[in-house]
């Protein structure tokens, strides 16, 4: 079980996008939106201000650093909110994973066979991968870059690390969750609904 993405809403994607490629090292692999009632991406080399001149509007940006994928989309929060993290799973895991999330009444959609998300009622979603030939190029070489605590900032934190403990029947201490090799920290003082990005550590 690996935590490998995770997606963020705020209103400053500019600045947060700039933080992840310059002061964290990330690549950006494309961002993703529309010219008119036309999708469209544009992979790296064509700037904000060419974007501007062609009248793109942003739907997403992602982000790439060895085994980490992060996703920055336009909403209404400055500072950062994780809508879901994406959890890469065996076949087992994923099964018994829709097993606990239909017992717990969980709201589940697929989107085109490709992405399974689950609610947690706890203000964030799941993104679920069983077994994938991406995921294991991703993933696979034990030398890339991962993920190692994601630290976020919540107003109920025990409820909301509950809520993701007991739905991936992972270890919890407290607001504290251990995904794998990845630890998620739920902190207080943080707003209701979507829990807000605090810190991160790639190892």
């Amino acid at each position: 079980m690996h935590l490998f993405h995770y997606h963020l809403v705020t209103s400053r994607v500019r600045e947060v996008e700039a933080r992840y490629i310059g002061k964290l090292g990330f690549d950006l692999i494309a961002r993703h939106g529309r010219i008119g009632e036309d999708l469209t991406s544009y992979e790296p080399g064509v700037s904000w201000a060419d974007l501007d001149t062609l009248g793109f509007k942003l739907r997403l940006s992602e982000l790439e650093l060895g085994a980490v994928n992060v996703v920055v989309q336009p909403g209404q929060w400055q500072l950062p909110r994780v809508d879901h993290f994406g959890i890469a799973l065996d076949d087992d895991e994923f099964e018994s994973t829709l097993e606990r999330a239909e017992d717990a009444d969980l709201r589940v959609q697929e989107h085109g066979g490709r992405r399974t998300f689950v609610s947690t009622n706890a203000g964030y979603r799941l993104e679920l991968h069983p077994p994938r030939d991406w995921l294991d190029d991703l993933l696979g070489q034990a030398e890339r870059l991962r993920l190692t605590e994601l630290h976020l900032r919540a107003d109920e934190p025990e409820e909301k690390a509950r809520a993701l403990a007991e739905l991936l029947d992972c270890a919890r201490d407290g607001a504290d969750v251990h995904i794998g090799e990845t630890l998620v920290r739920f902190v207080p003082g943080g707003p209701p609904g979507r829990p807000e990005l605090y810190g991160e550590l790639f190892t």
